[in-house]
C-alpha cells in the first residue's frame, strides 16, 4: 500500500509540463524551415528545451554559423506562435487542472518557475483561467543563471517560505530536472518533446507519463 507523499509545495515548469506549447513551438520553427530551407531544426530545437532565449540563439548559432539570420527568425517564429495560440487557444498539457485542484485541496503551495519571459507567463495562465491556483511565479528575467543552474527554483522556494527538500519541481526538459536537482528540491519528470534517459532515472525521484499519474504518486 502506499503511503501520502509528505511534502509543502509543487514548482511548475511552464512549456511542455502546463501548455503544450514546446510542440507548438516548435511546428512554428519547422514551418519557417519549409520555407527558408533550414536543415535539420529538430535537433538543434530540441536542444533548446527548457533553456533561455540568450541560450537558445546560441544553440542555433552553434548549430547554423555565426551568420545564421537568428533574430529575424526568431521573431518571425514568434509572431507565427502568438497568432496560431494567443487569446487561450495554448492547448493545456491532461491533468493539469485536476492536480492543481488537488494541490488547493491539499492544502499545498503551487508556484511556477518558467525560462520564459514574466509578461508572456501571467498572460498564458490568465489565458487559460489556471494564474490563481499559483502563490508565486518566478520566470526568467527574474534570476541571474537560467537553468541548469537551481536559481529559478531555489527563488521560487525562498518566495513561497518553504525548503527545497520538502519542495516536489516537475519537468519535461533535462535542464529543468538538472536545475531541480541542483537546488536540492525533489524532481519529477513528466517528459514531453524529450525522452527520459539514464541520466534523468538517475536525477529524479520518480518518471511518469502525465499529470493525472502524478496526482496518483502524490496521494
Amino acid at each position: 500500500m502506499n503511503t501520502k507523499k509528505i511534502y509543502d509545495a509543487v514548482v511548475f515548469d511552464m512549456d511542455g509540463v502546463i501548455f503544450d506549447s514546446e510542440r507548438a513551438v516548435m511546428k512554428c520553427w519547422m514551418e519557417l524551415a519549409r520555407k527558408y530551407g533550414i536543415e535539420n531544426i529538430e535537433e538543434p530545437y530540441l536542444a533548446c528545451t527548457g533553456t533561455t532565449m540568450e541560450r537558445t540563439k546560441e544553440i542555433m548559432l552553434e548549430a547554423y554559423g555565426e551568420d545564421f539570420p537568428y533574430d529575424t527568425y526568431a521573431k518571425e517564429a514568434s509572431l507565427l506562435y502568438h497568432e496560431k495560440y494567443d487569446g487561450g487557444r495554448l492547448p493545456m498539457k491532461p491533468g493539469v487542472v485536476e492536480l492543481l485542484m488537488y494541490l488547493k485541496a491539499e492544502k499545498k503551495k503551487i508556484a511556477l518557475a518558467s525560462s520564459t519571459r514574466k509578461q508572456t507567463v501571467i498572460n498564458q495562465l490568465r489565458d487559460a483561467n489556471i494564474l490563481d491556483f499559483f502563490d508565486a511565479v518566478i520566470c526568467g528575467d527574474m534570476v541571474e543563471r537560467s537553468k541548469p543552474a537551481p536559481d529559478i527554483f531555489l527563488k521560487a522556494c525562498d518566495e513561497l517560505k518553504v525548503k527545497p527538500e520538502n519542495t516536489y519541481g516537475i519537468e519535461d526538459s533535462y535542464n529543468g530536472i538538472r536545475a531541480a536537482h541542483a537546488g536540492n528540491l525533489r524532481p519529477i519528470m513528466v517528459p514531453d518533446l524529450l525522452p527520459k534517459n539514464d541520466e534523468m532515472e538517475e536525477l529524479c525521484e520518480v518518471i511518469l507519463e502525465n499529470l493525472l499519474e502524478v496526482v496518483n504518486y502524490l496521494k
